[in-house]
């Protein structure tokens, strides 16, 4: 059995990952051209202040810029405003810089550029209720939507119908300003559209489709919202709207990129990698459940894969609130994943965001192993107790195995890694 330390070896993966979507590399591989008149950058989502500061070092024009980001992930910049809002729940602060984004693209002529940075988070982040709506209607949106366990998807086209600013309408408001939309994805399947509900980047889901979903999941949402969804002032532009005629969008990194990234490290260090998907979504723990039966079949088995090997997967997975405990999807994850392999030698997984952020604690994810079970039990904690209250976090902070890397810059959604047939040390 080869004999590496797993926490650094995982530790080293998800920096691979996340370097693979390292906001400087990638807008330089992206930069648009020049235009006649200004350049407004703007921009939005929990990687965004550091995609602008990227912008700036890669940029020798003159600039002009706005760019909102959650509370602690403000990177410094010298032209850019960076304006710092709630996530997960909007506020204030996100209403402000929703109407002062919406103003800095007023008045702009067919010669000026709008390069427009988005990253994921930025739906909540854009808070700009429509019609008569107000924050605590899109606040309550935001909850159920949340507690709700829809598809990302599926939330994004409800969020767009409730906005202002989504949807692509920050995008019509800049017409006739050409907008170059830079993109990094932390959706499954990466329609850019969907990213932070496509506020320069329209989709064809329509009022039905999120009424539709509202049905499906059971969604109890303000009786002023329902009005007006079912009302045609909610719809949306239509991606051929001519006011989009000339923009571009260009998708700069994304969780399939950052998991080929994160195989070919494991390979330099001598371990052989496999992608499952970076695409996954579901229940948290059902997706947990799934990802330890496999591993327990290469212990036992050598199938579907032959050991020493470092299984990966990406995409987003969904928790459906039954508690208030503390947690996050990631760490729910591998709280069932754990649970599923307990007693299993010879397995030591991570799960992470890679935005550096699971839930609302400070930690990315949590680090588990076969007797990560037996050690939350020493220290007084049930695992299985933990995981119907929704308290991954402080199932795994009783035995210090969160994994806290702190805000990285970038958001290419979940990165799972799975290191089987290594002998080590929890």
């Amino acid at each position: 059995m080869t004999v590496l330390d797993p926490k650094l070896f995982l530790t080293s993966i998800f920096n691979a990952a996340v370097a693979a979507a390292d906001p400087e590399r990638t807008i330089r591989d992206h930069l648009p051209a020049k235009p006649k008149g200004r350049t407004i950058v703007i921009g939005a989502g929990k990687g965004s202040a550091q995609m602008a500061a990227a912008f700036e070092k890669v940029w020798d024009g003159p600039i002009d810029g706005l760019v909102v980001t959650r509370y602690g992930y403000g990177a410094k910049c010298e032209r850019i405003e960076i304006i710092e809002a709630a996530h997960p729940v909007p506020d204030a602060a996100g209403l402000e810089a929703s109407r002062r984004l919406l103003a800095k693209v007023q008045g702009l002529t067919a010669d000026d550029l709008v390069v427009a940075l988005i990253s994921g988070g930025g739906s909540a982040l854009l808070p700009s209720p429509a019609g008569n709506l107000t924050l605590a209607d899109e606040v309550a949106v935001n909850e159920a939507l949340l507690a709700s366990g829809a598809p990302i998807a599926a939330m994004n086209t409800i969020r767009k119908h409730v906005s202002t600013i989504k949807g692509g309408r920050l995008a019509a408001a800049a017409w006739p300003a050409r907008v170059v939309s830079l993109v990094v994805s932390d959706i499954p399947g990466d329609n850019p559209a969907l990213v932070a509900s496509g506020p320069t980047v329209p989709d064809s889901g329509s009022r039905e489709d999120a009424l539709a979903s509202i049905a499906a999941y059971g969604m109890k949402l303000p009786a002023a919202v329902m009005a007006h969804i079912n009302s045609p002032a909610a719809d949306a532009p239509s991606p051929d709207d001519r006011r989009f005629s000339r923009n571009e969008v260009h998708l700069i990194a994304s969780a399939g990129v950052s998991l080929e990234a994160a195989a070919a490290e494991a390979k330099r260090q001598g371990i052989e990698a496999v992608i499952l998907s970076d695409s996954i979504e579901g229940e948290a723990r059902e997706v947990g459940g799934v990802h330890a039966a496999i591993a327990r079949e290469v212990v036992a088995r050598n199938r579907p894969f032959s050991k020493p090997v470092l299984i990966l997967s990406g995409g987003e997975t969904t928790v459906t609130l039954r508690a208030k405990g503390k947690g996050g999807r990631n760490s729910e994850f591998l709280l069932a994943f754990a649970i599923g392999v307990n007693g299993t030698p010879g397995i030591h997984a991570l799960a992470a965001d890679t935005d550096g952020i699971d839930g609302s604690e400070d930690n990315a994810g949590a680090f588990a192993d076969g007797s990560t079970v037996s050690r939350m039990r020493a220290a007084g904690v049930d695992a299985k107790v933990m995981l119907a209250g929704n308290n991954a976090w402080t199932a795994f902070n009783a035995i210090d195995d969160l994994f806290v890397p702190g805000p990285t810059g970038t958001n290419v959604n979940d990165l799972r890694a799975i290191l089987i047939g290594i002998s080590g040390s929890h």
